[in-house]
């Protein structure tokens, strides 16, 4: 995955949880796409200052996605409701009874995630 949706799917889960100093940081540095240099200026420290706080704020948020797995909890209910999604669209054209039984099936699965 690229970094930047990376950075952006885990500030999206797990943002809330860094304090507001590093929610307003990382976001202009992810979401605003703004240099190191303007977020010191703005903020009243040195470049390296920021970099660092990206850095923490990156190994925190991967952290929590390690100990909680929302991220990979959500990719893979996304991917079921994708089958899904595919199997009721086939069985719309064919009526073929097995497909029902597949999509119990992934539906149970999404359940036991």
């Amino acid at each position: 995955m690229e970094k930047i949706v990376e950075q952006g799917l885990l500030y999206d889960f797990y943002g809330e949880l860094l304090t507001k100093h590093q929610q307003s940081v990382y976001e202009d540095v992810v979401f605003n796409d703004l240099s190191l240099s303007e977020i010191a200026d703005e903020q009243g420290i040195t470049r390296q200052g920021v970099h660092d706080l990206i850095r923490r704020c990156d190994r925190t948020l991967l952290g929590y996605e390690e100990k909680l797995g929302l991220i990979a909890k959500f990719q893979k209910t996304k991917e079921k409701v994708t089958e899904i999604h595919r199997l009721t669209e086939e069985f719309s054209r064919t009526r073929n009874q097995a497909l029902i039984e597949a999509i119990g099936r992934i539906s149970n699965e999404i359940l036991d995630l």
